[in-house]
């Protein structure tokens, strides 16, 4: 990697690597692109709408899944959090993972719900325009379908 050959003064980078890379002395985390931005419906599921149609009872299930998931993760510590994703993760050590979770929980980056807000989709919609990726912005409205998420938050507690 170029920044690690001294080659420009910053780099954006997912975590683990930025904690590694500050772990090692090379870098120092100084900032977060998400607790700056706001929040960015970065991850999305997609599915076609015949395919919804066919496999509501798998799509509800995958979304309560995601939610019991994003419930376990608010409830839990970091270091409960980074040897739950461990095996996941087979060259970043767990003290290394705790260190990613916490900072994680810190900043609020994991969601605790997944309904993807209308706010959060028009940030991220704005961001590709500027970057060049998204020439027209589609409404939320025409291609967000939230009952599943709706139906999970009711459900489960």
């Amino acid at each position: 990697p170029a920044f690690l050959n001294g080659q420009g003064d910053y780099v954006a980078l997912f975590e683990p690597t930025a904690s590694m890379i500050e772990k090692e002395g090379k870098g120092y985390v100084v900032a977060s692109i998400g607790k700056d931005s706001g929040e960015v419906s970065y991850t999305a599921y997609f599915s076609k709408k015949s395919f919804l149609k066919k496999n509501a009872g798998l799509i509800q299930k995958f979304t309560n899944a995601l939610y019991k998931g994003q419930l376990w993760v608010a409830k839990h510590t970091p270091e409960e959090i980074a040897k739950a994703i461990q095996a996941s993760f087979p060259d970043t050590s767990e003290e290394l993972l705790t260190v990613v979770a916490a900072r994680y929980k810190n900043q609020d980056t994991w969601n605790t719900d997944p309904l993807l807000k209308k706010k959060s989709f028009e940030l991220m919609q704005g961001i590709m325009k500027e970057a060049g990726e998204l020439q027209t912005p589609v409404p939320y409205e025409k291609i967000t379908e939230t009952s599943f998420a709706a139906k999970a938050l009711k459900t489960k507690k």
